[in-house]
């Protein structure tokens, strides 16, 4: 079950950053993906908010993805990238630095009030732009599951943390496999 785990996970989250459904990981999936967080958070269409929210993920493509790819590639398949991240869960050192990076561009995009820590409302908010169908009650059972001291709020560890496990962790009982809503250590119903 844990190479299962896995990949279902890797799969999913696939699913979801393949933002125009072409099977393939590019720039401007990336482009839609800040252009779809800057509109749940409430930015306007043009606003240099919605530019620095598009520049975070551009970057994410530029820095994360772009780097691992032969030279002169600008798409990542579905395949390629599932290969590549099930890598990952077998080094740690690489797993924290590449997860590391995507995890603190998505902590500064979904702090909106730049506490330094996501409450359940950011948690919801940020989420709800990357899986539409993610409800409120689902977010809000994910968001207990990642908070592992309880407070109320994702410190940077927890969210980063959340991230790293998600794509990484065979774990079944791990919390970051509740990163997007669902807990992907239990079968599904």
């Amino acid at each position: 079950m844990s190479d299962e785990l896995l990949t279902a996970k890797i799969a999913h989250g696939f699913d979801h950053l393949d933002a125009d459904g072409d099977g393939r990981l590019t720039e401007a999936d990336h482009v839609l993906m800040g252009e779809s967080v800057a509109r749940s958070l409430g930015h306007k269409v043009g606003s240099p908010a919605e530019a620095r929210i598009v520049a975070a993920y551009t970057a994410i493509w530029r820095d994360v993805h772009l780097p691992h790819l032969p030279a002169g590639q600008q798409t990542l398949g579905r395949a390629e990238f599932m290969a590549s991240t099930v890598t990952l869960a077998d080094d740690p050192v690489a797993a924290r630095a590449v997860l590391g990076q995507l995890a603190e561009a998505f902590l500064e995009v979904a702090d909106t009030d730049s506490s330094g820590t996501v409450d359940a409302d950011e948690f919801f908010t940020f989420q709800r732009a990357h899986f539409p169908a993610l409800t409120r009650a689902e977010a809000d059972t994910a968001f207990a599951h990642l908070d592992r001291d309880g407070d109320g709020r994702l410190s940077a560890g927890e969210f980063i943390a959340a991230i790293v496990e998600y794509w990484t962790s065979r774990d079944p009982g791990a919390p970051g496999n509740w990163w997007t809503g669902r807990d992907f250590g239990q079968p599904s119903a």
